[in-house]
This record gives structure tokens, sequence and C-alpha cells, in this order.
């Protein structure tokens, strides 16, 4: 049986709701940062990280290769997008906003996240921070103006993509970081919330 080892509100989300959405048998596991260093853990994920997902003995890490998996296991279950089984063009596309969301978008959270292992004094980490905070806020920028004229990343259904945008806004929020300039991103993360996958996985993560 498939198994997701998870941090609550981490990237991991995101592979916890395609999980969610295929509708195979799996089961999640919640694990501590001290956790992930363990001898054990680190014998099924070298780097020290989640999400891990195993399928009995054989282990698989990285967000966008689990997401791979898990749609290869199920591949009409609308996990990019409810066109994709049958259309390259629209797979492609969420893999693009996968790509940027796990990526850039997510990259530019880690001096956030990090500032006190990246740099020394507390007023450079602060600096850093605010530097951070702004260069992720215009990043932003470019996913209001596609859900301006459509309801999510790659059209009108939802996509994982969708998924780990919605996440990385709800660590905005954590963050303080202003996004009100963004008339439609407020729209998009009610839509993102209210699927029934996604509410399940808040749910389960006690995020809600």
């Amino acid at each position: 049986m498939l198994k997701l080892y998870y941090i609550a509100g981490t990237c991991s989300f995101v592979p916890h709701v395609a999980l969610q959405w295929s509708g195979l048998q799996y089961t999640a596991e919640e694990v501590g940062r001290d956790t992930i260093k363990s001898a054990q853990y680190l014998a099924l994920n070298p780097q020290g990280q989640v999400p891990l997902l195993t399928d009995g003995n054989w282990a698989l890490s990285q967000n966008i290769a689990i997401i791979d998996y898990i749609n290869d296991l199920a591949p009409d279950k609308g996990i990019y997008g409810a066109t994709a089984y049958n259309d390259p063009k629209a797979r492609a596309k969420a893999r693009q906003w996968l790509a940027f969301a796990n990526s850039d978008l997510h990259s530019g959270f880690k001096p956030i996240f990090g500032a006190a292992r990246m740099i020394e004094g507390e007023e450079a980490q602060n600096k850093l921070k605010t530097n951070a905070c702004d260069a992720v806020a215009k990043m932003f920028a470019g996913i209001d103006q596609v859900v301006a004229q459509q309801d999510y990343l790659t059209g009108h259904s939802i996509s994982i993509a969708d998924v780990y945008v919605y996440i990385e806004m709800h660590w905005a929020q954590r963050c303080k970081i202003d996004l009100s300039q963004y008339h439609n991103l407020n729209a998009f993360y009610q839509r993102v919330e209210a699927d029934d996958g996604v509410t399940a996985v808040l749910k389960a993560q006690r995020l809600i």
C-alpha cells in the first residue's frame, strides 16, 4: 500500500491532496522534524525531507516525482486537471505551473524560513527576510493575472498546481506577506480551499 510521510502545512500537503484525489488506497503518517533526521528515515530518504512516498519496500522522494507517480497510477482522476488525461498540452501546462510553484516560488520562501541559517546577525537576517518577502509578493503577480481570466491556473478545472500555489498562499499569510494588491487571488484561494479533496487534507493535517 502507498504511504505518505508528511509534515503538516508544508509542501507535502500537495501530494497528500493528489493521493486524496486519486482514489487509491493509502495511509499518511505525520512526522516531526526530528524524525526526518533519524537513521531509519534517512535510509528511505537520504535528503531528510518530506514528502516521502513508499509503495511497499520502494521509496520515492521529491514532490514532482511523487505527484507524477500518483498520476501514473490514477491517470483518469484529474490530478493535472479534468482534461489532462487525453490532452498532453493540458498536462504540460499543469506541469509548467507545478514546476514554477515547486522551484521559483517555493525557493523564494527559503530565506524567510531559514534566514538564521543563511546569514549572521539579527539586523542582516531581518533585511534578508524583508527583501525575500518583497520578492515573493512580486512572484504572485503573474498568478493574479491568470486567475483574473479563468478560475484556475490551467483553465476552469482545478489541478494539483493550484494546490501547490494555495499552500504557498497559506505560507504567505503566516509570514504576513501583503498580497492585497492582487485582487483576484483571494477568490482563487477560496475556490481551491472549497475542493473536497483539499478540505479533507486540511482537516487531516489539522490546518482547519
